[in-house]
């Protein structure tokens, strides 16, 4: 019997399955976020224009789910940045997220904004995925950068 996999965007009735996917990947990630981030995160994902949240579906239930954000670029037509991609323990290894990750591609294509990036932990289990369907930057180093919230301060002048 053959498995279909259906692709589409987020919509108001996905609310309960998106949730439990996003839980797991935070728990995946060990990420704590409160009722409230997950309400305003699911928001975002149906309200705002820019930013975008889909789910993959095997034989019509959810096991997969991405969010992605298109923004301008300085020297590029425009950027499509893959914040998740999550797909749940027993449907890996099926080829769910490389569809997920086409269709992202596809998707940012047709909205013009053709260049798709994302992040990874070094050590992630899906680096080979990662490092078979994307074209991995050698040497690009990764940096964030959080304000100190402790009492030290920068003078500028």
């Amino acid at each position: 019997m053959a498995t279909v996999l259906e692709i589409s965007l987020l919509t108001e009735s996905d609310r309960a399955s998106w949730e439990v996917l996003a839980r797991g990947k935070d728990i995946y990630f060990a990420v704590e976020r409160s009722d409230d981030d997950y309400e305003r995160a699911w928001r975002r994902l149906l309200d705002d224009e820019q930013i975008r949240g889909i789910a993959a579906r095997l034989d019509g239930e959810m096991v997969a789910i991405a969010h992605y954000l298109f923004h301008v670029s300085i020297w590029y037509s425009g950027k499509c940045y893959l914040a998740d991609l999550f797909v749940a323990a027993e449907a890996r290894r099926r080829g769910v997220a490389t569809a997920v990750i086409e269709w992202v591609a596809q998707d940012a294509t047709k909205h013009g904004f053709p260049g798709l990036y994302w992040n990874t932990l070094e050590d992630a289990p899906a680096r080979a995925l990662y490092d078979n369907v994307g074209k991995f930057q050698k040497g690009l180093i990764h940096y964030t950068y959080r304000p100190d919230t402790g009492s030290r301060r920068v003078n500028a002048r």
